[in-house]
């Protein structure tokens, strides 16, 4: 009988697929298995009391949808909108319960697969934004890409509270008209 030499679990796991997206001149990525679809940017309903890091509401074929600016989340300036900026709609974890958010960025890149022996643990120091919003640090093509954990990220609950504790009542939402139904 032959036995296989051992090899990192790292090294046996098939490379996993990450949406890669800019976000203020920075790569980053959601797994794919998060992403439920991609759409253009459209107007979007403003919701009073909300954190800046809540843009508003769109309908989604009649699915009440939060979509969050990533960047404003991660304490940055306000996304500036463009011809490429674009709205990532993902499944978030609340529990055992999923909830479906839609996410601005500035542009979607492309689809790229990421070896597990490829991504680096977050690191401690020296980013922008809370550790615990990455999932890792991917190596592609001489690049690092930011691999987002985005239950944590993007918690319900979390954001929840952020309206709570500090509501923005100067905050000026008043960018798009309201969708119709």
């Amino acid at each position: 009988m032959q036995t296989k030499s051992p090899v990192s679990a790292a090294a046996a796991m098939p490379p996993a697929q990450y949406l890669t997206f800019v976000l203020g001149g920075e790569m980053f990525a959601i797994g794919i298995l998060a992403i439920r679809e991609i759409i253009e940017y459209q107007a979007l309903t403003a919701v009073p009391m909300m954190p800046p890091c809540v843009r508003g509401v769109i309908n989604l074929r009649g699915a009440v949808v939060p979509v969050i600016d990533l960047a404003a989340r991660f304490g940055r300036p306000v996304s500036a909108v463009n011809k490429r900026t674009a709205i990532v709609i993902v499944e978030v974890a609340e529990g055992d319960e999923r909830q479906v958010v839609g996410v601005v960025v500035d542009a979607v890149s492309e689809v790229i697969d990421i070896a597990a022996d490829d991504v680096e643990p977050p690191p401690s120091f020296g980013t922008r934004m809370r550790a615990e919003f990455i999932h890792g640090i991917g190596k592609v093509r001489g690049r690092f890409v930011i691999l987002l954990d985005v239950d944590r990220a993007l918690s319900p609950a979390e954001i929840g509270s952020l309206a709570a504790a500090n509501p923005d009542p100067a905050h000026d939402r008043s960018e798009a008209p309201a969708l119709a139904a």
